[in-house]
Formats: structure tokens, sequence, C-alpha cells
């Protein structure tokens, strides 16, 4: 994601200071800046507020640990943190939501009454409601819906929502604007984004870019205060990921649409984090994370536009086991470079490739590039050979960013402001993956995805990364292709015969040459022998050797061939295998010019292989061990053809 262009600066917007705050359409930090520098009792004001309040409950936690008190005061300290939240206003709104999602760092009770901030907090009036759609629609709601709600039926952090009619007969839903949203947000905004710069010039410890993080919060946030832009962005959700079938967008109606004001088609679900209801409407809350799971991927490494709050205030699922996305306000962009940079960085940890993942953070701009890497390869490898686990399907999202945070604090590392949202949209799913299942892994249901990436993408990025990862030395890992390829066909939309397209196009390529000589030298050397097997059968049949009686030995085929076996299994085995798309392939591979070279290949070696036998049978006689008869002559190099 590059970095949100810069706002227009103060001159460029105003000819004399702004005068208010809610003046600002998008996200100024000078004119912010500006702003409350000339007002410095409002900002001494709301610190004070803030120190008190965060001491006064601060203090109230020390007391019950003292008195011993903590357990039976749990719960009462739990609803005062979610008022003091609500109090303190939609920034800290926002940090309590994001909390909410985490049951491995906030305690039960703590948990269920953060959850009340994604939708239950406290509405304001009717009346002030009603004048805003008003002024933003021109009408009043009796006079643009057929029905509207007495009462809101859900209020957030910036608005609250009520149901309603509209006069052609379809259910909506009408989200309206919390008044003075702007200043408080910019108030706050702005003290801590003074905190941050005060945090980056006095602790060295702190190498992140916080004042970036914070103005791309800003960013998001004041995008997120304009509605007609939200309905700008689930259009183009809808556009980029509405034809996966378990996905669903809702409809918005532009012409009911305003800056304070959106109408967007009504969803009937349930909460994901409500697991009881819906297995008794017959759905596992596991299967639908694992949607939520899959159509994040998409977002973050296809189409780089994603879904940077999806907490479960934004979430519901139908009564078909569909899952549907509400809120679009908090989006994000991921460059391409970012979206394969991640893409490589999780194969090379996923198979512990650490200099290639450190060379991934240079990419993606953990790291700058003159950064000595020398002494941070074996720190990865020694904080993640710990948080991998054995295999795939330990991977765990927590552990993995918990033993990197600690890594940052020992070496060069600093946060890009794109990756705090990516981190954040990841974390919020994954706590929420943890509520409904303890032992649910978001990384090992996502490896499948990134390995379907991996075998099908044509990006030059990948096909580099493709090759990186099956050769090491000049030797290909047929491992490494077997693990994708069984991670792969888990991938809910792999293409099996775009997989074999992209094989025979590589295969055939010029990076090709390597493997299409490996796999023809096989043959010839599996070919002899079986060759060779087989006439000593005969002879030990006709009893015409020394040999007769004795059970000759003959293996057809070498570890290689133990692995393309495997590897056939595999493709055997995979959904959607078809033997007619083979068919459909096999002309292109018989006229390409490379397979005759491969047989040309395989014919020398043959001949090569049965002239060094005869040669070592004319001079040696019987006298070589029989088990050692049907090996090849020396490895001579097989000539290529022209």
């Amino acid at each position: 994601m590059h970095a949100a262009p810069a706002s227009p600066s103060l001159n460029d917007q105003y000819q004399a200071p702004v005068q208010s705050v809610e003046e600002l359409l998008t996200y100024d930090p000078d004119a912010i800046a500006q702003y409350y520098r000339s007002r410095p009792v409002q900002i001494f004001l709301r610190l004070v507020e803030l120190l008190w309040t965060f001491l006064g409950f601060g203090l109230g936690l020390l007391w019950d640990r003292q008195t011993g008190g903590a357990a039976k005061n749990e719960a009462k300290r739990a609803i005062q943190l979610r008022d003091v939240l609500t109090k303190l206003g939609p920034a800290y709104i926002k940090i309590g939501q994001a909390l909410s999602t985490r049951p491995d760092l906030v305690p039960p009770a703590y948990m269920e009454e953060l959850v009340k901030l994604q939708d239950q907090i406290p509405p304001f009036p009717n009346e002030i409601a009603f004048r805003l759609i008003q002024e933003d629609l021109g009408a009043t709601p009796d006079d643009i819906y057929a029905e509207f709600s007495s009462h809101p039926v859900a209020a957030a952090s910036l608005g609250q929502v009520y149901k309603g009619k509209l006069k052609t007969g379809e259910d909506v839903a009408i989200k309206v604007q919390r008044p003075g949203l702007t200043a408080q947000i910019t108030r706050d905004i702005y003290l801590l984004r003074r905190f941050a710069q005060w945090t980056c010039n006095n602790l060295k410890v702190v190498r992140s870019d916080l004042v970036s993080i914070m103005d791309e919060f800003g960013t998001r946030i004041f995008e997120e205060m304009d509605y007609t832009h939200e309905g700008e962005n689930a259009q183009r959700f809808e556009t980029l990921y509405g034809y996966l079938p378990e996905i669903i967008v809702p409809q918005i109606y532009t012409d009911l649409t305003a800056r304070r004001v959106l109408t967007m088609e009504w969803i009937n679900g349930t909460k994901l984090t409500e697991p009881e209801i819906l297995e008794s409407k017959g759905l596992k809350a596991t299967d639908i994370v694992e949607i939520g799971v899959q159509c994040s991927l998409r977002q973050l490494l296809e189409h780089g536009f994603f879904h940077a709050d999806p907490h479960p205030g934004n979430l519901l699922v139908t009564d078909e086991g569909k899952l549907a996305y509400l809120d679009f306000g908090m989006m994000c962009t991921v460059e391409s470079y970012q979206r394969y940079g991640l893409i490589e960085a999780i194969v090379h940890m996923v198979n512990r490739d650490f200099e290639g993942l450190a060379n991934d953070y240079v990419k993606l701009e953990f790291l700058t590039p003159d950064t000595d890497l020398s002494p941070i390869i074996p720190a990865l490898a020694s904080v993640f050979n710990n948080a991998l686990g054995a295999t795939v399907a330990e991977l765990n999202l927590k552990s993995i960013t918990d033993e990197f945070s600690a890594l940052m604090y020992e070496y060069p590392f600093r946060v890009p402001a794109y990756y705090a949202l990516i981190i954040r949209s990841l974390v919020t799913l994954d706590g929420i993956a943890i509520s409904v299942d303890p032992e649910f892994k978001v990384l090992s249901k996502a490896y499948p995805y990134v390995a379907k990436r991996l075998l099908t993408d044509s990006a030059p990025e990948l096909r580099q990364s493709l090759q990186e990862l099956l050769f090491k030395d000049g030797d290909f890992r047929w491992n490494r292709l077997e693990n994708l390829l069984r991670n792969a066909r888990n991938s809910q939309d792999y293409d099996l015969e775009k997989v074999l397209q992209q094989t025979i196009d590589y295969l055939f390529s010029e990076r090709g040459d390597h493997i299409r000589d490996h796999i023809a030298d096989e043959l010839a050397k599996s070919l002899d022998q079986f060759g060779h097997g087989l006439v000593q059968r005969l002879q030990a049949t006709m009893g015409s050797t020394p040999t007769a009686g004795k059970a000759p030995q003959s293996s057809f085929g070498g570890k290689e061939w133990e692995h393309i076996s495997r590897i056939l299994g595999l493709l055997g085995d995979t959904k959607g295998m078809d033997g007619t798309a083979v068919v459909r392939l096999m002309p292109q591979v018989l006229i390409k010019p490379e397979t005759r070279q491969m047989g040309q290949r395989v014919a020398n070696n043959l001949a090569q292989r049965a002239a060094a036998r005869l040669l070592r049978n004319l001079f040696l006689g019987h006298t070589a061990p029989a088990q050692n008869q049907h090996l090849s002559g020396p490895a001579l190099p097989a000539s290529k053809p022209a």
C-alpha cells in the first residue's frame, strides 16, 4: 500500500486558519495542529480528563490486587472499563472494539463487556438524527421512507442505525453519523500524534514511524466519516468479491446516501461470535470463519483492497450460511509488490528459508536496503523455529506476531503504516476464530491459498519465488513440490488444469532446461534398469546364466521416481482431476521441439549405458557381483541434441 497522498496543505485549502475542524473534509494533520495549537486550554482539559479517567480505573485495579478482590470485582471493573472507553469517545471506543476480538489477551468478563462497544453504544436523540437526514438528503425521513423505526437498532462509535422500508418496498438500514464527530476525533488524533512524535524523538528503542501510523489511522477514520466514500467502497468490494458464492455485500442506495447518511440493503443474520445460535440453525461457526479467512486472503493478496476493521459487529451470517460484510468505512489498499512480497514472506517462513525471509523484509520496507542482514538471519531462525511448529497445520498467528514483535526491539526493524492495518485486520480475524474455536489456526488455513497462488499465478515475482523454492544449488527439491501440491488441493477454487498448463509452460521454457534434463536422465536410468532386469529374468528362467536360481534385483526407478509417483498420486486424488484435461494438453507437449530433445537425450543415455555394460562384460566377464551388473556405467553427461 502506498502512503496516502498528502492532504493539501492548510495554505492551499484556506486563506486563513481554519475556524472549525468541522470544515475539514479530509485528514490534514497540519490544519489540525494549527487549529489546536491556538486552543491550548482545550487540549489541557482533555489531557486532564484522560489522565484522571485512566488513573481512577488503574487505581481501582491496584486496590483490587492489594486487597485480594480482583476475582470478585472483575465483572464490575469490566463494566467500568467499557464505560470509561464509551465516555472518552470514538477513538477510544475503537480501541475497545479491537480488544473485544482478543480472547487470548482479555479475560472473559472484560470480553463480554467490550463486545458491547461494537453496536451497543448509547444512542444520540432521534431529533438530531432526523435533522441530519433532512440536511443531507433534503427531506424528512417520513417523506423519504415508507417506514422508519422509532429507535436505533444499533449504535456504534461513529453513528447509529435505524431500520426502514423504501417507498418501493425494500427493507433498508439507515446509518446516521453522530453529531460533533469530527471535533472529537481530531482532538484525540492530535494528542495521539503529539505523543507519537515525542516517543519517536525520545525513545530510541522505538524504530517504527509511529507518526506515519497515526496519519494512516487519521486518513482512514476521516474516510470512514464520509458515508458517500463508504458507499463507493461497498460497491467496489461487491465488484471484487461479490462473485464468491459464500459472500454477501449489501446494495447501496446512492440516491439516498450523503456524507452523514447512508442507506443500504437490510441483511438479516447472526453474529459470528454466537456459535450456539448458529449451531441451532444447522451451521458451523468454524466453517463460516474459514469463509472469512479465504475472503480476507483474496482481499490482502489478490486484489489488495481489504477490510481493515472486520470485527463481529461488521459481520453477519445469514440463515443460508453466507457471510455478509456490513461496514465499509475503514478500507485499505495494498500495492502489488507488497502483495507478492507478503506471499513470498509466508512461503519463506513456512519453509524456514530465513535468508529469503530477511530479504523479504527489505522488499516490504521493514528494513532499509543498506541493513546488514548477517546477524538478522540467524535471529529469525532462532525466533521463528520455535513459533512455526513442526507442520503447516501448527502455524499460529499469535505466536508468530509475538515472536516478531520481540525481535523488532533488538534489530533495526520499523513497522510500515500499511502493515499496522494489515496486522490489525488479521489479528481481529484471528481473535474471532479463537473465540469460536481455541484450536483454530488462521495461518494453517491460509497456506493452501498461498500454495495455489504459487502454482497458478503467472506473475514474474511468484514465478521467481516458485523457482527459488523448488531449486537449491541446482538440485530439484521434490518434497517442496509435494508439499505445495498437497496444500494447494485444499484451496477452494484450485484449478488443476491451470496448474498443469503452468507446469508445461515452465517445464518447456528456458528456465526448465535443468529439470527436463533431470527427468530425461532419470527416465533413461529407470528404463535401463527395467530392461536389464527383464533380460536377467529371462536368462534365469532359461537357466542360461550362473545367476539362475537367484532372484535378480531390479527396481524400476530411483528416489526421484518415488517422488514422481507420489506426485502423480496427489494429482490423481485432487478434486477436479479430469483425464480429458490431460488428453487436451498432450498434443501441445508432443509437438514441442524440447520433447524431441528429451527423447534423443533418453536414447543417447540408454546407448551409453548399454555400451558401458557391454564393455564391462567383455573385459570383466562374470566376476562382477551379480547385484551390480544392472548398474549404469560411468556418469557420462548426455549431450543435448541441437
